[in-house]
């Protein structure tokens, strides 16, 4: 989805808000929104809804609201939900994984609530305007809506919407939290973006290499963030841009560009499908086909197991 578009910022001003009803994705929702998905693309409005899903009538709006967000689930032009590519790809049965238990997968799910159509802003107002060494649900949500007022559609939205999603984000990645706030049942806590701090109740992002996040899965987001957020046709971006541009998968993963760099000289060495140039003491990924294309060559090569 090559665009002319230069700013990502501007696709903050499209999204939306969470509807997470302040649950976080819990193991076993995705793949059951999934699934109602596909048998009914009304299930989401079925009166019955509670009793197919299993759940709560506010889990289900959750369900939906974070399959939506993760790019698993869209609107087709009939106003029905429908598997997205992505979905089918990877929680088909015979899918990449279907329950998600290579962390890998958790790593691309995250990635998918960077990119377009953002259905909640506050993920990226949070990673990538939170310049924070600790913070609280209270200091982010600050950030969160000192960060919105630049954007007519959200500058009037109520505060409590931001703290909402500031404790969502914060429950759903930290780890090492009080037995009262810890989410047992979100898998991202895995992921450790989001740390414990020494004193109570703050936290940080944690900024030093993900020693789970494979390389092939950080080269794919790169070219998805390529696909995304470079001009048609653009095959060349420099390795600063990945590390500090807005939605870049440095912001995203919180990676120093030394560690960008290594990433993706590790993933060349699996893939023949991009180089890494140096111009001018600077290092640029050069593509040799469309982003796209080779985003999905290089998922499958991971999944398949070809470079595990």
């Amino acid at each position: 989805m090559q665009t002319d578009t230069l700013n990502p910022e501007s696709y903050i001003e499209q999204g939306g808000l969470g509807r997470h009803e302040t649950f976080t994705p819990r193991y076993g929702w995705l793949k059951k929104g999934y699934e109602a998905v596909k048998k009914d693309g009304n299930i989401f409005k079925a009166k019955d809804a509670i009793e197919r899903l299993g759940v709560g009538k506010n889990m289900v709006n959750s369900i939906r609201f974070w399959c939506q967000a993760f790019n698993l689930i869209e609107f087709d032009d009939n106003k029905q939900m429908v598997p997205t590519e992505f979905g089918k790809r990877l929680l088909d049965d015979d899918g990449w994984d279907p329950y998600l238990e290579d962390m890998a997968s958790l790593w691309l799910l995250h990635w998918q609530l960077f990119i377009p159509k953002i259905e909640a802003i506050n993920w990226p107002l949070a990673f990538n305007k939170c310049n924070l060494w600790s913070f609280n649900i209270q200091s982010l949500s600050k950030v969160l809506i000192d960060s919105a007022q630049k954007f007519s559609r959200h500058h009037s939205a109520s505060p409590k919407s931001f703290e909402k999603d500031a404790s969502c984000i914060i429950r759903m990645y930290a780890k090492d939290i009080s037995e009262k706030e810890l989410e047992v049942d979100c898998p991202f806590t895995q992921l450790g973006i989001i740390i414990k701090g020494e004193e109570d109740n703050l936290f940080s992002f944690n900024t030093s290499e993900k020693q789970d996040l494979p390389p092939l899965i950080f080269a794919a987001t790169c070219f998805s963030f390529i696909d995304n957020y470079a001009p048609y046709g653009q095959k060349t971006i420099g390795l600063q841009r990945l590390t500090y541009d807005f939605n870049s998968p440095g912001v995203i993963f919180k990676l120093p560009e030394s560690v960008v760099g290594s990433y993706l000289e590790k993933a060349r060495k699996l893939v023949e499908s991009f180089s890494l140039v140096d111009y001018l003491g600077n290092i640029q990924l050069h593509l040799n086909g469309d982003p796209l294309d080779i985003y999905w060559q290089t998922l499958e090569t991971y999944y398949k197991g070809e470079a595990k």
